[in-house]
């Protein structure tokens, strides 16, 4: 499967470029993964219904992931709850082998990933898939990924559930990225040419 390079300004959601930018301080003080712990980012409350935590168990290859807590809009999408189960199980067999290599890579290269996939709901309306992973480590290499999944229909409204399980059709991959450019995070507002940069 191949991951373009791109920098945190191909994120579309403004949110999701939030949940991204607390990342990218953390991680620009010693270029190294941030602790979950530290991970505090402003109005996290209003974005759990699409946050998904796991769990990363590396001594396995390919390595586990667990889910901990899944979003209420996932829960939705998958038709029922996730956690305390293997993501690969709990994806099955038909997704689970376009969905997981975006979790691996995201392990092995220790960076952000983001996707975009295209899924149609059960009334045949295209809702766009847009998945952000961020990796964290609490001893060497990636030990926890949260994900952010957010669901947009130009067409407006979409029914979300069993969105991701009530299509014959597979989700259809259209954007596939490592962010591995630019990783600092930019002050909003300041000069345009971006040389005043925040690194604590």
């Amino acid at each position: 499967m191949e991951f373009e390079s791109a920098q945190p300004s191909v994120v579309k959601s403004i949110k999701q470029r939030d949940l991204l930018n607390t990342w990218l301080r953390l991680y620009a003080r010693n270029q190294s993964l941030p602790h979950i712990d530290e991970y505090q980012p402003e109005r996290i409350e209003e974005e759990q219904p699409d946050l998904v935590y796991c769990t990363v168990d590396a001594r396995q290859q390919p390595p586990r992931l667990t889910i901990q807590s899944d979003g209420t809009r996932m829960s939705s999408a998958y038709g029922s709850s996730g956690k305390g189960r293997y993501l690969d199980e709990y994806l099955g067999a038909r997704l689970a082998p376009i969905v997981m290599p975006v979790y691996y890579e995201c392990i092995a290269r220790r960076l952000p990933a983001y996707t975009i996939a295209n899924i149609d709901d059960v009334y045949g309306r295209i809702v766009a898939y847009e998945r952000l992973l961020l990796p964290f480590s609490e001893s060497d290499g990636v030990t926890h990924i949260i994900a952010s999944l957010k669901t947009i229909s130009e067409d407006g409204g979409f029914e979300i559930r069993n969105l991701m399980r009530g299509s014959d059709q597979l989700p259809i991959p259209k954007l596939r990225t490592i962010i591995d450019r630019e990783l600092f995070h930019r002050v909003p507002g300041r000069i345009p040419s971006g040389d005043v940069l925040e690194f604590g």
